[in-house]
């Protein structure tokens, strides 16, 4: 049985244990169940050795993510071919083992070939069943899920109406409007409504190729304890179950990171931005200011969003089909109209704009800084705040203007070794430098 969809616990326990999850990779029984050939499975032994001089069966096994008595007749085998030795017996009827002469020219060889050394990769065709398994497109998103994700951040009611349909759909949104209105916070918390956790592979193989999935700049994992896990629960090592990822790109972005990117020096891939956020969302943040043209950023999108899948080329040459299941979001100051024609935003069929803070907004979102800042409250404070510094200038209220005035009077009162106090005095100096810096 290779990575597939379970059926739905019966036992109370047993969901528990296993987290709910709608998806989990069954711990391999045998190593044709794998999907891997023993030869690729031995090279990843091979080029371990040779990083590490020695290690015991079980400190192999737990290296490259597969159970020790799945490779035990593999070691021994290798042994029996002169290509292992023992260097001395470690605990429950293991051996620490070392390379031969031979083997280490071979391993030699295979790390020129390609470096990779790490958990056992998993074939694409897995991969592939477990997206479609943990679709977002699966999920029936609430008003209830919504307003939970959204429990921590302002968000006004009429925004909130037009946000739930939209995250539901999983079609795709722009979030467009002035800066400093959290456009960039609210697409990071839209993750947070669709199921919590999912199951990733570490690692990919397709065509001899290895491509590394799981990112630790975009994925989170969520380690499970050993009082948690029971035989029952075992799942695959090579996989690791993660929050569902928000991955975000700014001004950095090219067309390349967009691709499936191969180091010619360690002959090892590293999977495109699209398939590290499958199952999550994809913030192309401030749209429009990229180094490359929007039209052709958009013209990229246009088949994935309309076919929910990707053509991707490997170092081979080789074209592979891959999901593209994640909600992409296009953040910008810039109008939707300005950067896309029609036939693209057909296809992204809300756009949201994001407008400033009314002033009772404006309010709360002061009140909810003080009590994170753990300073008390003042509101006639904040009114002298608008009075002063905002309506004889006509300068907009922007969502982050709390947040950012309290930091740099936290700062001041640090410096100053006194307590935190909202007071108009404190919002004079603040506000002065604040506001000059942002020219208005």
């Amino acid at each position: 049985m290779r990575a597939s969809t379970l059926e739905p616990p019966k036992d109370d326990l047993l969901e528990s244990l296993l987290g709910g999850d709608a998806y989990r990779p069954p711990e391999p029984q045998t190593l044709e169940e794998t999907g891997l050939s023993p030869v690729v499975i031995e090279t990843l032994i091979l080029k371990y050795l040779l990083q590490v001089g020695s290690a015991s069966g079980r400190e192999i096994a737990g290296r490259i993510c597969l159970p020790f008595r799945l490779l035990e007749d593999l070691l021994l085998s290798l042994r029996g071919r002169q290509m292992l030795i023992h260097k001395g017996q470690s605990q429950l009827s293991d051996y620490y083992y070392a390379l031969t002469d031979v083997a280490a020219e071979r391993a030699r060889v295979a790390a020129a070939a390609c470096s990779y050394v790490g958990p056992a990769p998993v074939p694409l065709d897995d991969y592939i069943v477990s997206v479609e398994a943990q679709t977002i497109r699966a999920e029936a998103v609430r008003r209830r899920d919504v307003e939970q994700a959204f429990g921590d951040v302002s968000v006004d009611a009429p925004t909130m109406e037009l946000l739930g349909p939209a995250i539901n759909s999983g079609a795709g949104l722009f979030l467009y409007g002035f800066p400093g209105n959290g456009k960039t916070t609210i697409a990071k918390r839209i993750t947070r409504c669709f199921g919590q956790h999912m199951w990733i592979p570490q690692t990919i193989v397709e065509d001899g190729q290895i491509i590394k999935l799981y990112d630790a700049a975009f994925h989170e994992a969520v380690r499970a304890t050993e009082s948690n896990i029971i035989k029952v629960a075992a799942h695959d090592q090579r996989w690791i179950k993660i929050r569902r990822p928000t991955v975000v790109v700014g001004g950095e972005l090219t067309m390349d990171s967009l691709e499936i990117r191969h180091d010619a020096n360690t002959n090892v891939s590293e999977a495109s931005l699209q398939m590290k956020s499958n199952g999550g969302c994809l913030l192309i943040d401030d749209f429009g200011r990229q180094r490359i043209e929007p039209a052709a950023l958009l013209n990229r999108w246009i088949v994935p969003l309309e076919n929910r899948h990707d053509y991707l080329t490997l170092a081979t040459g080789k074209k592979i089909q891959v999901p593209f299941d994640q909600l992409i979001i296009f953040s910008t100051n810039l109008e939707p109209t300005d950067l896309a024609d029609e036939a693209f935003l057909r296809r992204i069929p809300y756009k949201i704009e994001i407008v400033d803070p009314s002033i009772e907004e404006f309010r709360k979102l002061f009140q909810s800084a003080c009590l994170a800042m753990g300073c008390p409250y003042q509101p006639q404070a904040v009114d002298y705040l608008v009075q002063t510094h905002y309506r004889p200038y006509g300068r907009p209220l922007r969502r982050c203007h709390a947040r950012d005035l309290l930091a740099a009077a936290g700062n001041y009162c640090v410096f100053n070794d006194t307590p935190m106090q909202l007071t108009p005095q404190l919002l004079d100096r603040v506000a002065k430098s604040y506001f000059t810096a942002l020219n208005g």
